[in-house]
């Protein structure tokens, strides 16, 4: 059976679910990799998670490769890209993750296949910053590397915004301002295995916030997408070519637009919503892979 490692967070559940349900499935100990705790030697060629060589791996499956999302963890990224060109098979593969990881990138991509997207603005210009949120209305300040909402800034033009924005650039120099859309209480989050579609849920917002990340209280809800839905989040996707992946799309009275492509979809709101095992379905797909 194939020796397969997860790289992941210690004691994050998806993490660790994914792992054990590598191990039941291969007949192995659960084999969970924290990136912080890997080391590459050039020189060699070798590298090392505690007194594993990870070269004997048949393949690793990136689950999660940090807590918080970093520049940093392009440089995970990069040590795993070292292992795929040594022949170990990863699941997805690193080149592919970081066109994702970034925000800026992942949006760029979007737009440049004719994806939806929300009216966007990069800029380092404080004046053209503002007059963004003066045409947008209400504008959303995105951090390039962020999740579940973290340091995003909502704004509208007052007396107050240019002290505010010229705060947030210290921080963030290269601004990514979106317009704040009008999307009811919930969003989806589309999920794809491969090019294979597996299944659709609603994150819905508390009554006190602006976003609907459960780290922000939002619930996860069923929903079933039109037809429509799922062929723009099959053609989001696609672009990327991402092994597991979740295509954010919120709904509007103009029409549906992608947010963003993640290569770190959770599998609890599929769990909770659908009563789908993402980490079985997951593992079942890899061996698949591995076999062929």
């Amino acid at each position: 059976m194939a020796k397969i490692g997860v790289v992941g967070t210690i004691g994050g559940w998806s993490s660790e679910k994914l792992a054990d349900t590598v191990a039941t499935t291969t007949n192995s100990p659960p084999l969970l990799i924290d990136m912080k705790n890997v080391y590459l030697d050039l020189p060699s060629g070798n590298c090392w998670y505690g007194n594993l060589d990870l070269l004997t791996l048949d393949a690793l499956i990136i689950k999660k490769i940090g807590t918080r999302y970093s520049t940093d963890l392009l440089d995970r990224l990069e040590i795993l890209r070292f292992l795929a060109s040594r022949g170990v098979r990863i699941f997805s593969e690193p080149a592919k993750i970081m066109r994702v990881l970034n925000r800026l990138t992942c949006t760029i991509t979007l737009q440049l296949a004719g994806i939806p997207i929300p009216r966007t603005t990069i800029t380092e210009d404080l004046d053209v910053a503002l007059t963004a949120i003066e045409r947008y209305g209400t504008a959303v300040f995105k951090p390039l590397y962020t999740s579940k909402a973290r340091g995003m800034l909502i704004l509208k033009k007052d007396t107050a915004t240019h002290a505010v924005v010229k705060d947030y650039s210290v921080k963030n120099p290269v601004m990514y301002i979106q317009e704040m859309l009008e999307i009811g209480d919930f969003d989806l989050g589309v999920v794809f295995l491969g090019d294979k579609y597996l299944t659709t849920y609603a994150r819905c917002k508390a009554s006190d916030s602006w976003n609907t990340t459960t780290a922000s209280g939002g619930k996860y809800i069923r929903f079933d997408p039109t037809h429509e839905v799922i062929e723009l989040a099959q053609k989001a996707q696609h672009i990327f070519g991402l092994d597991f992946t979740c295509v954010d799309i919120a709904l509007t009275t103009t029409g549906p637009y992608v947010f963003e492509v993640s290569a770190f979809g959770g599998f609890r709101g599929i769990q909770e919503t659908r009563n789908i095992d993402a980490a079985k379905c997951y593992t079942d797909y890899v061996l698949e892979r591995l076999a062929k």
